[in-house]
């Protein structure tokens, strides 16, 4: 009777090169299917943890490792290492779209992890190495999330404070705009559209400039801290 290996290196074989890189829809939902279920089981495991990331990095990061996951389960569905791999970016990018992500953001977004999920010196990102190394039930990706606790860049407490700095330039670049090009056209009637307009973006930018600075040298300082408490 041929045993299990025998069998799967049989199939392997038998895999047309058209269909290797254009898997059927079965497999790329058997796929999606543990990859939502892996997911379900390691974010209910990190709840207690409170993490607080940034959602993007967050984001980024759980795409990554569930890239892993499903990079293992394709090999065992029978595929080589290659395919296996291009398998799982085609799945994590259908997933992507069931989960109402357009499908040309979805395009970008799987070339962008694409791009991630490898390092300079071309080995795997460390999601992407943990997720594939991951078992049912362990706490792989809390392993992946505690290794950027300490990390200000990435944490959410800064990526509120460049959020909210974002909004007082905006909104307040524009409002000292609109306060002077209003008391220019009211108090000082006879200028040029051009000089009221030109005075209103001065105005904004005397006020933007400082705003920025002042974030950038809060960044670089809790940062300076961070890397001296490490």
């Amino acid at each position: 009777m041929t045993d299990k290996k025998t069998t799967d290196n049989i199939l392997v074989a038998e895999i047309p090169a058209e269909e290797a890189k254009n898997p059927d829809v079965s497999t790329i939902d058997a796929c999606i299917s543990h990859a939502r279920e892996i997911k379900d089981a390691q974010l209910e495991l990190i709840k207690s943890k409170n993490y607080d990331f940034a959602p993007e990095f967050r984001d980024l990061t759980i795409q990554l490792y569930l890239l892993g996951v499903m990079w293992k389960f394709a090999e065992s569905l029978g595929s080589n290492v290659e395919n296996a791999r291009e398998l799982a970016f085609s799945a994590l990018q259908t997933m992507m779209m069931q989960d109402k992500l357009q499908k040309q953001k979805a395009i970008k977004r799987t070339e962008f992890l694409r791009k991630m999920s490898k390092l300079e010196d071309d080995h795997d990102a460390l999601a992407v190495a943990i997720g594939y190394e991951s078992e049912p039930d362990d706490n792989s990706l809390a392993e992946v999330f505690d290794h950027y606790v300490d990390d200000l860049q990435v944490s959410g407490a800064f990526w509120r404070l460049y959020d909210r700095g974002k909004k007082i330039m905006l909104y307040g670049g524009l409002g000292i705009a609109f306060l002077v090009i209003w008391f220019i056209t009211l108090f000082m009637p006879g200028n040029s559209a051009i000089a009221i307009l030109a005075a209103g973006l001065i105005s904004a930018a005397i006020f933007v400039i400082p705003v920025f600075l002042i974030g950038v040298f809060i960044y670089h300082t809790k940062l300076k801290k961070t890397k001296q408490a490490s």
